[in-house]
């Protein structure tokens, strides 16, 4: 059996004619191509977004040809709509309606999406938002809540090593991704599709993408039996991918995670602007790595600072919903792919913002 490598997807993706002429690979549309251990690819396929909502059976013809090779156990062809702007747009408007193309708004069956975000990387974001939902979903309210997590982080998808599910794949149901479940939390992470150590050198428009068909093609839930809760783990920064996620779906609220120094806290406090500039209320900011505790004799020492969280959240005239000490066992933990036990009042403090 010949290998499977990235050179014979594009030549099979040669075969694939876009309706306005000639086929999409000697016209540069496809983009992004990986071939994972296990038979499994993806490629992103870029068009004009004036041209996107006409062209999914373009991408399902794409996807079609490379499933028929021989050894391709899995497709994801991402359909991504790319349009340089005019020279004289230099930067684009956080309002504008077309920011994320011409997709329309969705309508998921979640009651309410909360966004855990950060204005920088390295504060232990998507470790919150992991323990966050897992929270949520085990606390000790009698009506237990429906909770799904979305790791969104395109650049760095976490989620899978910090709930022990690596390696683990996502069946498709009738177009549907199925979450997989871990503590009563439905999942869903590009991480499941691609390979551990493969780099995702994805430009803006296929970032915004994306998240958007994430949300699109996962099974979350049903208008019946919606999901309470949708936890999304966003990439660190104000960029495309949470103007995406303010722009096509009604996001409840923000949950800003920094840790206590002024640096991170500069970042947090753009985090806060940005929501707030695009109507996402900021449900509170979350101190992570406040205190070290000592493992030995329990002395407690602030390496980063303590308070500053707090004391930025009521400086910004938003809740603080409290503190996540740096402790041995919480990084052990979350190598293990274990959860770490959230302070309960937390999650209590996120569900009583929702109401």
């Amino acid at each position: 059996m010949l290998a499977l490598t990235k050179d014979k997807i594009l030549e099979t993706l040669g075969g694939v004619v876009d309706p306005d002429g000639g086929d999409i690979v000697s016209r540069h549309m496809v983009s992004g191509v990986q071939v994972n251990t296990g038979g499994e690819v993806l490629f992103m396929i870029e068009v004009d977004p004036q041209r996107g909502p006409k062209l999914e059976p373009l991408r399902q013809e794409a996807e079609r040809v490379v499933r028929a090779l021989p050894g391709v156990t899995k497709v994801t062809a991402v359909l991504t709509a790319q349009k340089k702007a005019p020279a004289a747009q230099k930067e684009m408007p956080v309002n504008d309606p077309h920011g994320m193309e011409k997709n329309p708004k969705l309508s998921l069956p979640v009651r309410h999406i909360i966004a855990v975000a950060s204005g920088k990387g390295g504060v232990g974001k998507s470790t919150v938002a992991a323990n966050l939902a897992i929270s949520l979903a085990n606390n000790s309210r009698k009506e237990k809540l429906k909770i799904g997590l979305l790791d969104a982080d395109i650049y760095g998808p976490s989620v899978p090593k910090l709930l022990g599910v690596e390696g683990q794949k996502p069946e498709e149901v009738d177009g549907k991704l199925i979450p997989l479940t871990v503590n009563n939390v439905r999942i869903m992470s590009i991480g499941f599709m691609i390979e551990n150590e493969a780099p995702l050198v994805w430009r803006g428009p296929m970032v915004q993408t994306a998240i958007y068909q994430m949300l699109r093609d996962v099974s979350w839930g049903t208008q019946e039996d919606p999901l309470d809760v949708l936890v999304v783990d966003m990439p660190p920064g104000t960029g495309d991918a949470q103007l995406t996620l303010a722009q096509k779906v009604p996001v409840t609220g923000a949950v800003i995670v920094s840790t206590p120094q002024d640096i991170a806290l500069i970042d947090a406090r753009k985090a806060v602007a940005m929501f707030e500039k695009v109507d996402v209320k900021v449900l509170g900011i979350i101190e992570n790595m406040s205190t070290y505790q000592c493992t030995n004799c329990g002395h407690e020492e602030h390496i980063f600072g303590h308070g500053g969280a707090k004391a930025e959240a009521e400086k910004l005239g938003v809740p603080f919903l409290g503190e996540i000490p740096l402790r041995a066992d919480i990084r052990a933990k979350s190598d293990a792919g274990e959860p770490f036990g959230m302070d309960e009042a937390i999650a209590e403090k996120v569900i009583s913002a929702l109401a």
